[in-house]
């Protein structure tokens, strides 16, 4: 004889369980109420550092659009009508186009050409091990940390006597030699992320090593070859002091103009605010594009080193 449960029973059971379990759902976990304090004084902290990471952008921003007679005014001034004059002016009375194509034409040559090199070597690097991999790894490392007028002052020696200074392949060429070390080192990271079976397949299908790398290696880079082309190109678009000392008039860029404005009257200064925030909305606006590949490289290539 089988004995059926009373539903009855059951009926108040279910209702309990229920209840429990939307309690439950709705309340935050105790763990989460515990971390919401620091959570929060977390966000504060970044958001304190973010503004003071802004302060100095903020600030020329608010110069540039100043009228002259309350720009650099003691103590400032923050409530004003704002005027583009100076960036009028900075384009009417100054080569500030001619300095922005150049800095332009500087940082996508030696963006490309650092590529080009840095593409096979750090293949080379990833794939054959051995002392005298680690050895050249070392060696660009130490080029790279190397104080930068132990690296210019020659180059402004070789420019001058090949007749190349004040140009933007002497330039070009300077940059390239200054970021190659670090192109390569990231371009190995993410190489040395990707399995060696993809090599050995494509060996076995009749591919070279340079086949390799043109049709199967280069293809699965992509987040990785943007990252290390974006940030080269940043280091060559800010650079400074490579320009000042291996450029005079006419490859003149824009980080060394900016820098012949300071100490000149309000209006040059205001000229000087403008330039500065022409020169960093196109980087601002790079970072923004780019940021989901930059991530996207930067985790890649930071697994194995």
């Amino acid at each position: 004889m089988t004995v059926q449960p009373a539903p009855a029973a059951s009926a108040p059971r279910a209702g309990v369980a229920l209840g429990a379990a939307e309690a439950i759902t709705s309340a935050p976990p105790a763990r989460i109420r515990r971390r919401r304090p620091a959570l929060v004084l977390t966000a504060l902290f970044l958001t304190a550092t973010c503004l003071v990471m802004l302060f100095p952008f903020i600030w020329a921003a608010m110069s540039s659009t100043k009228p002259t007679v309350v720009a650099f005014s003691n103590p400032p001034v923050f409530t004003y009508s704002p005027t583009f004059q100076p960036y009028v002016n900075l384009w009417q009375t100054t080569n500030f186009y001619i300095y922005l194509a150049n800095t332009l034409i500087v940082a996508v040559i030696s963006t490309i050409i650092a590529l080009a090199i840095g593409l096979p070597c750090a293949y080379a690097l990833s794939r054959y091990g051995g002392i005298s991999s680690i050895m050249l790894l070392v060696m660009a490392l130490i080029f790279r940390a190397l104080p930068r007028f132990a690296v210019v002052l020659p180059m402004y020696e070789i420019s001058k006597a090949i007749g190349i200074y004040d140009t933007t392949y002497a330039m070009a060429a300077a940059l390239i030699a200054i970021n190659q070390p670090f192109t390569i080192w990231l371009l190995r990271n993410f190489f040395a992320e990707l399995p060696k079976e993809l090599d050995e397949a494509a060996l076995v299908d009749g591919c070279t090593r340079l086949g390799v790398l043109r049709r199967v290696m280069i293809p699965l880079m992509g987040p990785g070859i943007l990252t290390a082309g974006i940030f080269v190109f940043l280091f060559a678009f800010q650079e400074y002091l490579t320009a000042a000392v291996l450029t005079d008039v006419n490859a003149k860029t824009v980080p060394v103009f900016i820098a012949t404005q300071i100490g000149q009257n309000l209006p040059l200064l205001q000229q000087a605010s403008a330039a500065t925030i022409l020169l960093t909305l196109p980087v601002i606006a790079i970072a923004f594009v780019a940021q989901k590949y930059l991530v996207a490289g930067l985790n890649s290539g930071a697994v194995k080193g």
